[in-house]
C-alpha cells in the first residue's frame, strides 16, 4: 500500500533541504510563450494555464522521443503499442481530444492513438508548450481536453551554427555498440541567418533492436524500430515581414519476427514476418506581417502525406522457402493526405480592446485495403475572440467559433471563455469555460486492422461527441524572497462528454474491438504544484487527482451507473547546476497510482462492464549533463531506475497488444544505462 502522505512529507522536506542559501534567479512565469496567444508574452500574463518544458529540461533528459520527456508531467499518462504507436491521456481524457501541433500546425496521425508524439525528431525542438481545458474555438476538432503544441528551435542570431549529438542507450540489460541490441542516436544540423535569410537544415537516426525474445531473437516483447529524420526550412524575415517554408521528412520501420512453431518430428518449422514502414512527409509556409502597430496578419498553408505498407512473408526453416502471406491485411498500403489553412487577423483597438478574427479549414483523404472505400472529410471554421481588459487586474477573452463539416451537423455556434484576475501582485485566478465539438475522424469511420495481433474495425454510424468543459486555477508567485523564488498552482477541471467515441469490446465478437459512443463520460479533479527556483536549484513537486465516470446504454452493455473511479498522481522534478564543474544534475520522479476502469468481460455468466483495475508503478530517471570544453557537452544517466518492466492489471485493452486480457501490462523494458556527446560550433 503507497502512502502518499509519507511521500509528499518527504519529498517537500528534500526540496526545502536544498534551496537554503541559494541565491535568487529567474521567476518560472518570465518565459515567454505563444500557444493561442494574440503576441509573444509571458506566462505570468497570458490568460491561460499553461506549461512549459523549456530546452534544458530536453537535453538533460537524454530522451530520444517526446514521450520520454513527458513521462514525468502531472496529469499525463501514456499508453504503449508495439504497432499502434503511442497513445497519451490528458486528465483522464483521451488522445484523440488532445491536438499535437507542430509549430501551430496540426500533426496528422494515422491511428486513433497519438503516435506523432514517437515520430517527431526531438533534437529539432526548443520546447513544448501545453495549454489544458477546452480550445476548441481557436484550434477546431480534436483540442477538448488540451493543445500540445512543439515548437521547433530558431536560429535568430547573425551566425552560422552546427550541432551534431550521438547516443548510446542500452535496453535493460542487453546493448551491443553501435549497432545491434540497445539504442542508438545520432543527429547533425546546420543553421544560417544573414542578411535577414534564415536557414537550417538537419537530420537524425534512431535504432532500437528490441527487447526480450527467444534464443532466435524472436517473438520480442518490444518489437524492432528504425527511424530517419530530415527537415530543413528556409525563411525570410525584415521589418514587418517574416515568412519560410519548413519540410520535414520521416521514414519509420518496425519489424515483428514472430516465434517459431516447431514440430521437429514432423520436419516443420514455420513463422510469419511483417514489417511495418510508415512515411510522413510535412510542408508548411508560414507568415506573418504586421501593417501597423495595430493590426498583424498571420497565416499558415500545410500539407502531409502519410502512408504505411505491411509487407508479410512466410517462412519455412525445413524447405528454406519464403512466401507472400495472402490473408486480409497482409500486403497492404494505406495512405492519409490533409490539407490544412488558417488565416488569422488581429486588430488593437486600444490598450484595453483587442480583438482576432479568422478562417480555418482541414481536409483528410484516406485509402487503402485496411480502410472501406475512399473516403475523405472535411472542416470549414470561422472563428472570432476578443481580449478585454477594463483594468489591469482585470482580463477577459470571449470566443466564438462557427463550425462545418462535411459529415457531420456541427452545433450553430461554438463558445468559449477564459478570464484572468489579479487579485494582488503575487496571486492571479483563472477561471474558463468552453463547449467542445468533435466529429468522428476517417480512422474511426471507416479503419480496419486486423492480425494476428489485433482485431480493430471503424463505425460508420458513430455520433459526433461534445462537452461542456470548467477549468479554473489560482496562482501564487512569491518573488520577494532573498534567497528563492516559490511558484504555487492550484488547478481543478470538470469535463462533461456526450458520446464520446472510444474503442470497446465488440459484445457480438469477444476477441473484436470497435468504435463505439459512451452515452456520458465525465472527468473532474485536481492537481497541485510547487515550484522553487533558487540560484543552483529548479525543484517542483505535484499531485494530480483525477476522477472518471462513464454511463453506456443499458441494452448495449450492463455496467455499474453513477461511480466514479479515481487516479491519483505524485511527481518531483529537481535540477541542480554547479558551475564552477559547468555541470547540470536532473532527478526526474513520478508515481503513476492505481487506475479503476470499466472493461467488458466476455468470460462471464452475464457478459458486461465490471470494475477491474491496473496497479501504480513509479518512474524515475537520473541524469548528468557537463561541459566538457568551449564546444563539447556530455550527457549521461540512468533511466527507469525501480526497473519497471510490467504491472499487474485486470483490465482487458486493446491499445497494447502484448494485454488483451487480465495480466501482466507491459510499461518498459527494464533499467537503462546512456551516454551521449554532444558538439556545438557557432560562428559570428
Amino acid at each position: 500500500m503507497i502512502n502518499f502522505r509519507r511521500i509528499i512529507g518527504i519529498s517537500t522536506i528534500l526540496i526545502s533541504n536544498n534551496i537554503l542559501a541559494q541565491d535568487t534567479t529567474s521567476s518560472p512565469l518570465d518565459c515567454v510563450i505563444v500557444t493561442s496567444q494574440y503576441k509573444p508574452q509571458s506566462l505570468k500574463n497570458s490568460v491561460y494555464q499553461v506549461k512549459v518544458i523549456n530546452e534544458q529540461r530536453i537535453k538533460l533528459s537524454g530522451a530520444t522521443n517526446i514521450q520520454q520527456v513527458m513521462n514525468s508531467q502531472l496529469g499525463f499518462r501514456f499508453s504503449n503499442d508495439n504497432f499502434l504507436g503511442t497513445d497519451v491521456q490528458l486528465n483522464g481524457m483521451s488522445g484523440r481530444n488532445v491536438k499535437i501541433l507542430l509549430d501551430g500546425v496540426p500533426v496528422l496521425d494515422r491511428f486513433d492513438a497519438r503516435v506523432s508524439l514517437s515520430q517527431i525528431d526531438i533534437n529539432t525542438i526548443e520546447r513544448i508548450e501545453i495549454v489544458e481545458g477546452p480550445m476548441s474555438v481557436s484550434f477546431g476538432t480534436d483540442a477538448m481536453a488540451g493543445v500540445i503544441n512543439i515548437i521547433t528551435k530558431k536560429n535568430n542570431l547573425n551566425t552560422l551554427s552546427i550541432s551534431a549529438k550521438a547516443q548510446e542507450e542500452t535496453s535493460g540489460k542487453e546493448y551491443y555498440p553501435f549497432s545491434y541490441k540497445g539504442v542508438h542516436a545520432q543527429s547533425i544540423n546546420i543553421a544560417v541567418n544573414k542578411n535577414n535569410i534564415y536557414f537550417n537544415a538537419g537530420g537524425s537516426h534512431n535504432a532500437f533492436d528490441g527487447f526480450g525474445g527467444d534464443k532466435y531473437g524472436r517473438g520480442k516483447d518490444w518489437l524492432p524500430k528504425e527511424q530517419y529524420f530530415g527537415n530543413a526550412k528556409i525563411g525570410y524575415k525584415k521589418n514587418k515581414l517574416d515568412i519560410y517554408y519548413r519540410i520535414d521528412g520521416m521514414v519509420e520501420t518496425i519489424k515483428d519476427r514472430n516465434t517459431i512453431n516447431i514440430d521437429l518430428d514432423a520436419k516443420f518449422a514455420v513463422s510469419k514476418d511483417q514489417q511495418y514502414t510508415s512515411n510522413r512527409l510535412m510542408h508548411q509556409v508560414q507568415s506573418n506581417y504586421r501593417f501597423t502597430e495595430k493590426i498583424n496578419l498571420s497565416s499558415i498553408f500545410a500539407y502531409t502525406n502519410f502512408s504505411r505498407a505491411t509487407v508479410t512473408d512466410n517462412r519455412d526453416f525445413i524447405k528454406g522457402t519464403i512466401t507472400k502471406g495472402t490473408l486480409a491485411g497482409e500486403q497492404d498500403v494505406s495512405k492519409l493526405n490533409s490539407f490544412n489553412f488558417k488565416n488569422t487577423l488581429q486588430y488593437t483597438l486600444s490598450p484595453k480592446l483587442s480583438i482576432q478574427t479568422g478562417l480555418e479549414i482541414n481536409y483528410e483523404k484516406a485509402s487503402g485495403e485496411r480502410i472501406v472505400a475512399t473516403p475523405s472529410i472535411n472542416d470549414f471554421g470561422l472563428f472570432i475572440s476578443s481580449e478585454y481588459k477594463p483594468t489591469n487586474k482585470i482580463n477577459i477573452r470571449p470566443g466564438l467559433r462557427f463550425q462545418n463539416n462535411s459529415l457531420y451537423k456541427a452545433p450553430p455556434v461554438i463558445p468559449s471563455i477564459n478570464t484572468k484576475f489579479a487579485l494582488s501582485k503575487a496571486i492571479d485566478l483563472r477561471l474558463s469555460y468552453g463547449y467542445g465539438f468533435r466529429a468522428p475522424v476517417l480512422r474511426e469511420l471507416f479503419f480496419e486492422f486486423i492480425d494476428v495481433n489485433h482485431n480493430i474495425v471503424g463505425n460508420k454510424n458513430l455520433k459526433a461527441e461534445n462537452s461542456n468543459s470548467f477549468n479554473g486555477s489560482l496562482n501564487w508567485s512569491v518573488s520577494k524572497l532573498k534567497k528563492a523564488k516559490i511558484n504555487f498552482t492550484l488547478n481543478g477541471f470538470y469535463n462533461d462528454f456526450k458520446n464520446q467515441i472510444t474503442l470497446i469490446e465488440n459484445k457480438n465478437i469477444p476477441t473484436q474491438f470497435i468504435y463505439a459512443n459512451v452515452d456520458k463520460k465525465t472527468t473532474k479533479g485536481f492537481s497541485i504544484e510547487n515550484r522553487i527556483i533558487a540560484k543552483n536549484i529548479d525543484a517542483s513537486i505535484g499531485f494530480n487527482y483525477t476522477g472518471l465516470q462513464e454511463v453506456y446504454d443499458d441494452s448495449t452493455y450492463k455496467n455499474y451507473k453513477g461511480n466514479f473511479y479515481w487516479t491519483p498522481e505524485l511527481n518531483s522534478n529537481v535540477i541542480y547546476n554547479i558551475k564552477k564543474i559547468k555541470s547540470s544534475f536532473g532527478l526526474f520522479y513520478k508515481l503513476v497510482g492505481n487506475k479503476p476502469a470499466l472493461s467488458f468481460d466476455p468470460t462471464r455468466r452475464e457478459p458486461g462492464l465490471f470494475v477491474t483495475n491496473t496497479s501504480a508503478y513509479h518512474l524515475a530517471d537520473f541524469t548528468i549533463t557537463t561541459n566538457a570544453n568551449k564546444n563539447f557537452t556530455v550527457n549521461a544517466g540512468v533511466k527507469n531506475l525501480f526497473d519497471v518492466t510490467a504491472v499487474n492489471s485486470t483490465t482487458r485493452v486493446s491499445s497494447n497488444v502484448s494485454h488483451t486480457s487480465a495480466g501482466a501490462l507491459s510499461i518498459n523494458y527494464g533499467r537503462s544505462y546512456f551516454i551521449g556527446l554532444n558538439y556545438q560550433w557557432n560562428k559570428k
